[in-house]
């Protein structure tokens, strides 16, 4: 039991640490541009997001339902058959990142005006997405060996890459807007640095002595790459239904209220960006311990990763509240660089109503996780198309309708309480080992 909690410790604080780096860069990203470019630079900011969160769960995919399955056939000692996984997700991720890169270079206007940037947001936005999808490969490939460098039991050099990536981001988001003036481009240019510069440092991984991912050339092969991908489907989803959600939530707000409500939503979104990359720190952490436990039909040690689970997310979610609480007008007042009152009054009911969300929201990315963790893709997709639109958006549509913009927030909450009741009555570990 204790050495079950030294690792949980280990793997979770190593993962929540390396989150916190990324999701500070994407703060950085959002005060710098606030600052430099004003509510027009948040709103088509806020408007590339989707874009820059599909390829982000295409790596997220690959990498946490190959490196699922790596994991539970390591811990059977079947090394063979988990290589070859490593090698064709490797192959196939390379293979969907030149693709999106494509798409970049001579797609990203037409995506600008799908995403619907107006006129005085469409070149920032056009920008901005065609410099991260031309670094996708990159994006793609740093997600997926992330998750097989941490399943081969080296969490530390994992948040090592995800902390000098984030912090060089900052730094370089810096010099770009700032002294060098270039804008929503300079800031994009960062983020696709940082990115190579991890896939750097993770690469340290395949020169050490308890390495185990070894690479060869092969033909790429449908039923592993169907496995993996319906694996790691839900990280996939929960990305894909974030960029769904956000588009549809700036639809709504747009409607509601024009681009100061994008600027408030923009500040919210953004802060909760850094909640939720904790919480799937969380779940990403326990995933190796999960999966290991499954393959080794340790009942016992996935009651005890779960259980621990669900307690730093609860502690995580009420801490967060109470500090948003006390200092609202502070955090606002940091991207609400032209000091707007009305934005100011809609992003402070916004943090308020939103934030309780974080309660429900916790327990429901780490069950999420468990599914996938323990070989149940049906039920980690299910959840996440329910927490990924399914449910929240006729909820915020309706809801918007009578409430205005407190509606739009209060959607999130109802979803995600909605969600973690119905989980509740179906999560029973001991069944599930018992099927297998």
């Amino acid at each position: 039991m204790q050495n079950n909690f030294k690792l949980f410790f280990k793997y979770v604080s190593l993962n929540m640490l390396g989150m916190l780096g990324i999701s500070f860069y994407i703060l950085a990203d959002t005060l710098f541009i606030a600052q430099a470019l004003g509510p027009t630079g948040i709103a088509a900011l806020n408007l590339s997001i989707p874009a820059f969160g599909i390829i982000h769960g295409f790596g997220l995919m690959l990498g946490l339902g190959g490196a699922t399955r790596y994991k539970i056939l390591l811990s059977q000692n079947k090394l063979a058959e988990s290589n070859r996984v490593y090698s064709q997700t490797f192959l196939f991720a390379v293979g969907m990142g030149i693709l999106f890169m494509m798409i970049g270079l001579f797609g990203a206007s037409p995506m600008a005006r799908a995403l619907g940037a107006d006129a005085e947001t469409f070149e920032m936005t056009a920008v901005y997405i065609r410099t991260i999808l031309t670094f996708a490969p990159f994006f793609v490939l740093n997600n997926m060996l992330l998750a097989f460098v941490r399943n081969d039991g080296d969490p530390s050099l994992a948040m090592y890459g995800m902390v000098i990536g984030s912090v060089l981001n900052v730094v370089l988001d810096y010099i770009f807007i700032f002294p060098m003036q270039l804008g929503m481009f300079g800031a994009s240019l960062a983020t696709s640095i940082s990115a190579i510069v991890s896939l750097i440092i993770l690469s340290i991984h395949f020169f050490k002595p308890g390495n185990q991912l070894k690479f060869t050339f092969q033909k790429i092969e449908g039923w592993i790459i169907k496995d993996v991908t319906y694996l790691g489907a839900a990280a996939f989803i929960n990305e894909l239904s974030a960029a769904v959600v956000m588009f549809s939530f700036n639809t709504i707000i747009f409607n509601l209220e024009g681009n100061n409500g994008l600027a408030a939503y923009g500040i919210i979104a953004n802060i909760s960006f850094v909640v939720l990359s904790l919480f799937a720190g969380i779940a990403q952490g326990t995933q190796p311990l999960l999966s290991e436990s499954y393959g080794q039909k340790d009942l016992k040690g996935m009651k005890h990763v779960l259980v621990l689970s669900f307690l730093t997310a609860l502690v995580l979610s009420l801490s967060v509240y109470v500090g948003t609480a006390a200092f609202t007008e502070e955090i606002i007042s940091v991207f609400n660089s032209e000091n707007s009152a009305h934005i100011a009054r809609m992003a402070t009911s916004g943090l308020l109503i939103y934030f309780i969300g974080f309660v429900f929201a916790g327990m429901n990315t780490i069950l999420t996780s468990y599914f996938g963790a323990t070989d149940q893709p049906n039920r980690a997709l299910l959840f996440s198309l329910l927490r990924g639109g399914l449910l929240i958006i006729p909820l915020a549509i309706v809801l918007s309708y009578f409430f205005g913009m407190n509606g739009v927030w209060s959607s999130y909450v109802l979803t995600e309480a909605l969600i973690v009741m119905v989980i509740a009555f179906i999560i029973n570990p001991n069944k599930r080992l018992k099927r297998r």
